[in-house]
């Protein structure tokens, strides 16, 4: 067997040139990039998937700016560590930059145990989170950051990496790295470079080089993960894999399937609010109209999680996500809004028609704004038959019921009222 030393920190850049990806933050004209240039560096949270390059970026912008670096991890770090890393970072001559990883994890308190320094400068706070930051931060500290989105990894982006993993290797080892094909490599990274370097790490580590080589192709690649899967999640990179799964169960209306991967997740110490908030977006993605008690019962689920917590929410938790599970399916509103979005990144903003414009003055009146409005509750079965989509859209049909009783119902309603103008 060959050992490796962690491929991940071998290869972490020290500088934005050797940097991987963000090229929309970190490229010539990137804002990140332009902001670490002049010096005046924000508080910030980095929100993106994982393994696209948060903590290395943190890493490059302390480096480019000579100050002290200090990270805590949100999973096992508290307020007192905070304050500890505070009073540190009191005694530097410059402001300290304070990495915390995972901060969606901190709880209010610790969030708040964050906001004096952040304000008076002692520390610039890099936030890395692969949630929402809106939901996950305070608002008091959230005002303080800016906000930075990090997108995931190209199939280019990967290809680098891989190209500088094995040099690396022959580097550190002498052994020639020949790549035959990268696609199970890709296909078992995710767009994660962490777990693609874990993945190269296990395949060369398990394999005995000839004539100084190794060659990598699909079938070695997914036959030696296979058998060190455990070696492989070794840090936990199957986090991402069963909430996917769980999700995708709920989906397929299978509620063995469902309740099996929640266990797994509550085994695992997975954070109940995060599987709560899962469960409310498929609660709409998924089910939406078919039965809109869903949503209701996935926020309740949610507020309930957030009072009880473990080991009581385990029970609640899977109320929700079985009843999620045999509830019928609908995409039609994820759909709608998708193709609403789509129409006016397309259309551009349309004038409202004059019908429906707001008309709080006595001019706006005289332009016509308001005119010809029909309040639908002075009509019967409180419905008008008038315009209500800008003219060059007119008649464009953007939300489609799904194919379950009560859409059906709501297009029987569409159709009695508009006729054939959508074609419901």
């Amino acid at each position: 067997m060959t050992t490796l030393p962690p491929l991940a920190e071998q290869l972490r850049p020290e500088s934005f040139e050797g940097y991987v990806g963000q090229q929309h933050l970190i490229g010539n004209r990137g804002v990140l990039k332009l902001a670490v240039e002049s010096g005046q560096l924000p508080s910030m949270i980095f929100w993106g998937p994982p393994g696209v390059g948060k903590t290395t970026l943190a890493y490059i912008i302390s480096k480019s700016l000579d100050r002290p670096f200090f990270t805590l991890s949100a999973i096992n770090s508290g307020v007192k560590d905070i304050r500890e890393v505070i009073e540190t970072a009191r005694t530097t001559a410059s402001s300290a930059i304070l990495f915390i990883d995972e901060i969606h994890r901190f709880s209010k308190s610790q969030q708040d145990s964050l906001l004096g320094a952040v304000e008076k400068g002692i520390v610039t706070l890099i936030g890395a989170t692969t949630e929402n930051p809106s939901f996950e931060v305070i608002g008091p500290l959230l005002s303080r950051c800016q906000v930075y989105i990090l997108k995931p990894l190209t199939e280019e982006d990967l290809e680098t990496i891989i190209l500088k993993a094995i040099l690396k290797i022959k580097d550190i080892t002498g052994i020639e790295i020949v790549m035959k094909e990268n696609e199970a490599l890709m296909r078992i990274s995710g767009g994660d470079a962490r777990k693609l370097l874990n993945a190269i790490e296990i395949i060369v580590g398990t394999s005995k080089p000839e004539n100084g080589k190794i060659e990598i192709d699909n079938v070695k690649t997914m036959n030696i993960i296979q058998q060190n899967l455990a070696l492989y999640d070794k840090k936990g990179e199957m986090h991402y894999d069963i909430i996917s799964a769980f999700i995708k169960s709920m989906r397929g209306s299978d509620p063995n399937a469902t309740v099996y991967w929640l266990a797994r997740m509550i085994e695992s110490g997975e954070d109940p609010l995060f599987i709560a908030r899962r469960m409310l977006i498929l609660a709409s993605e998924d089910i939406g109209n078919a039965n809109p008690n869903a949503l209701l019962l996935a926020n309740t689920c949610f507020d309930a999680v957030h009072k009880t917590g473990y080991p009581e929410c385990r029970i609640i938790l899977s109320q929700c996500a079985t009843y999620l599970a045999c509830s019928p399916k609908s995409n039609a509103s994820y759909m709608a809004i998708e193709e609403a979005i789509s129409l006016v990144r397309k259309k551009g903003d349309l004038p409202v028609p004059l019908q429906i414009r707001n008309a709080p003055t006595k001019l706006m009146k005289n332009l016509g704004y308001g005119s010809d409005y029909k309040y639908a509750h002075n009509f019967d079965n409180n419905f008008a038959d008038m315009e209500f989509l800008p003219g060059q859209i007119s008649g464009t049909k953007l939300y489609d019921p799904g194919n379950n009783p009560r859409e059906q119902e709501f297009r029987l309603k569409l159709k009695q009222n508009w006729k054939n103008k959508y074609n419901y």
